[in-house]
């Protein structure tokens, strides 16, 4: 949202007022309304006020540390759900028990409000729609099919099974790197514990030599001199850092964009693989359980496309409703995308042909999940010559800073 000051002619008299618009007509159009007996004169783009800009960063920086809800949660009661509407038990009424029972404090106050709207006359879907980040555009979708086909209880199993197999893999990926981060960060501990211990022990001994100390040595040295003399400001630095990065990804669009293009860019080794493949997992599964659930494909495109996190990719996978509204067929406008191979395209091509759509896009959802776990199986594997190189890297910076200058000493020493 930007702001505008926007001139307005009252009684003869010029004033300006501040109006918070996205864009300078739509500031001039709340401006009419907000005051009908003036004459708008003019509206020009300023700066936000001292105390908004600051309100609006901490709401930002509470937004990018908020708690989300765990899926865990969502799933058991989305199934709860489920259960008890096929039981035949009112929705209003499984809402009410569900929002008692849950021990979840955000999704008891959640389904409560869902309850009471309901109660007031609104449907589960429009009661939901204020909920939508915290229960994803996917849950938005299959509540809709549920009100259309009048069985709530099949749409949110469906619903449950797709979140259970996104839980699944996000946390056997999670699994597949905890130990080599868990390594990692043991070889930087303990590096930083021998500069900040073994080092300074030295450092009487190599200031005594005559000589040039060696590269491997002097460089110990600086980190030395780096840690013990600024290492609380470095560390200071990082968390700001962090806590920086963070918040602009998650309020500011363009720069999380930039940071999700270099994620997938081909230079970083298994991340954008990773990255690429859960995505493109994530997007065909929820797409072919909606086509499938009879949803349109448009709309299941529509609803895939936001559960995409990684905004390159979005930006690529938005083009295919669009193309499709020009008049192309699936295949063609996945093709233009540039994500999908030809064999999956010939796939989707055989299925609009023979009316088996749904049953093609569940075989490229079973190829994606192929590949993303057989990158997963194999994670170890594709990181241990890296994990190899950083550990021999500081071991060797270790012992040749330390014995290199010894050698040259015991040469000095044999030399009188």
């Amino acid at each position: 949202m930007k702001y505008f000051n926007v001139t307005i002619m009252d009684k003869g008299k010029k004033r300006r007022e501040l109006i918070k618009a996205k864009d300078k007509m739509l500031a001039i159009k709340l401006a009419k309304q907000k005051f009908p007996y003036t004459l708008v004169i003019k509206s020009e783009e300023t700066s936000a006020p001292a105390g908004e800009t600051f309100s609006n960063f901490f709401q930002g920086l509470k937004k990018s540390f908020k708690t989300k809800i765990p899926i865990n949660d969502k799933i058991s009661t989305i199934r709860q759900i489920a259960v008890m509407t096929n039981a035949g038990i009112a929705i209003t009424d499984t809402l009410q028990d569900v929002a008692e029972n849950t021990q979840n404090m955000q999704l008891k106050e959640i389904y409560a409000n869902i309850h009471n709207d309901i109660n007031a006359g609104n449907s589960m879907s429009d009661a939901m729609e204020p909920y939508r980040n915290e229960f994803g555009h996917v849950a938005l979708a299959m509540t809709k099919l549920g009100e259309r086909t009048g069985n709530v209880s099949e749409s949110y199993h469906k619903l449950a099974n797709i979140l259970e197999n996104i839980r699944n893999n996000t946390a056997k990926f999670k699994k597949a790197i905890r130990t080599p981060l868990i390594t990692l960060a043991a070889m930087a501990i303990a590096f930083t514990v021998l500069i900040m211990v073994v080092v300074p022990k030295f450092k009487d001994i190599f200031a005594k030599f005559k000589a040039e100390l060696p590269v491997p040595t002097q460089i110990l040295l600086m980190l030395e001199h780096a840690f013990s003399h600024y290492g609380l400001y470095m560390l200071v630095g990082l968390i700001v850092m962090f806590v920086a990065i963070k918040y602009f990804y998650t309020n500011n669009e363009d720069f999380k964009y930039r940071v999700d293009k270099i994620m997938i860019h081909p230079r970083f080794y298994l991340i954008n693989k990773a990255i690429f493949l859960s995505t493109m997992h994530k997007y065909n599964l929820v797409f072919s359980e909606l086509v499938k659930a009879g949803i349109p494909v448009s709309e299941a495109l529509s609803t895939a496309v936001g559960m995409v996190d990684n905004l390159a990719i979005k930006e690529q996978l938005l083009t295919v409703n669009a193309n499709i509204g020009r008049g192309m067929n699936l295949a063609e406008a996945f093709e233009i995308t540039g994500l999908y191979e030809n064999m999956l395209l010939q796939m989707i091509r055989a299925g609009e042909a023979g009316g088996q759509l749904d049953a093609m896009l569940e075989k490229v959802t079973q190829y994606y999940d192929m590949q993303f776990q057989e990158l997963i199986d194999n994670l170890a594997t594709y990181i241990e010559p890296i994990m190899l190189f950083f550990i021999a890297g500081l071991v060797l910076l270790m012992a040749l800073g330390i014995f290199m200058p010894m050698w040259d000493l015991g040469k000095a020493v044999k030399g009188r």
